[in-house]
């Protein structure tokens, strides 16, 4: 077995207003089927992105990475656009360096930059 992913899907109450945020983040739409979906493409790599639309309670729980070489300069071109950081470009003791922050809906969103260390840190299993 040789498996790629290649699409996440997260809920979102409203996917209009959560289309504009991840426009924001620099994502590029490509499908609109409101009120209840939409998918974007990723501009670095092969990864799509969705928005599918659920009157349930959001959890959470999940944790969405998006990678940058440019991280402090995007996060200090977001902050202008008025998206709101819980924390700021910080170096973490796992070699990434990483700021976070939540969609509309309350996703845990963080921007980082990892470079050989995302795949192949000091302590990778050999």
């Amino acid at each position: 077995m040789n498996l790629n992913l290649n699409q996440i899907t997260i809920s979102v109450k409203d996917v209009e207003k959560s289309i504009e945020f991840y426009q924001k983040l620099g994502l590029n739409l490509i499908v609109r089927s409101l009120p209840k979906y939409a998918r974007f493409e990723c501009l670095a790599g092969e990864a799509t992105f969705s928005l599918h639309q659920s009157n349930e309670k959001i959890n959470g729980s999940t944790w969405i990475y998006f990678e940058t070489a440019t991280l402090d300069d995007d996060v200090k071109k977001l902050t202008d656009l008025g998206i709101e950081f819980e924390t700021l470009p910080t170096d973490q003791t796992w070699l990434w360096r990483e700021a976070r922050l939540k969609d509309p809906d309350g996703n845990q969103l963080i921007l980082y930059y990892a470079g050989k260390n995302r795949k192949d840190p000091p302590w990778k299993v050999k």
